[in-house]
């Protein structure tokens, strides 16, 4: 499923530059992988397939939920941007892009503390010209990172969380 992950971004690339909606794609070891991409509203879906029927949608846009796994929530306060939702058979992950008031330190407190009492070890932080960002992950392989950005209109943070289902 690896190899879907890196296809599928080259999906969504294809889709946004006026690609096709639907298309095969062949990898150098010979896998073939399908997607389709339905664009409703400024949302785009993808569904990409391999040819072992394994399956990945991606669903992004301003208007696609913000469902946060238990322990997480929007930082208060702030507009969510974009929402970016994947799920496949042997994982799901989100990326919520969202606007604050709130100044860069106090967005990755919140979400620092957040991680930490979802279980994640934090194993990386980084402070440089106006950005931070903290990420670690947890004993059974959840990722979390967070970076937040000074801009013209406040703070522009990323939220990503990843979950294996194993």
């Amino acid at each position: 499923m690896h190899k879907i992950t890196f296809l599928t971004v080259l999906a969504i690339s294809l889709s946004a530059c006026g690609g096709p909606d639907e298309s095969t794609v062949q990898t150098d070891d010979g896998q073939t992988v399908n997607y389709d991409v339905d664009r409703v509203g400024g949302d785009t879906k993808v569904r990409v397939t391999d040819d072992n029927g394994e399956e990945m949608v991606i669903n992004s846009g301003n208007n696609v939920a913000a469902d946060l796994p238990d322990g997480y929530s929007l930082y208060p306060g702030a507009s969510v941007i974009n929402t970016t939702t994947m799920n496949q058979s042997d994982g799901q992950g989100i990326l919520v892009i969202m606007q604050s008031d709130a100044t860069p330190e106090e967005m990755v407190t919140f979400y620092r503390s957040q991680a930490k009492n979802a279980g994640v070890e934090i194993g990386m932080e980084m402070n440089s010209n106006g950005s931070m960002m903290v990420a670690g992950e947890t004993e059974n392989g959840g990722t979390f990172s967070f970076n937040a950005s000074s801009s013209g209109d406040g703070t522009t943070g990323q939220l990503v969380l990843g979950q294996g289902l194993n």
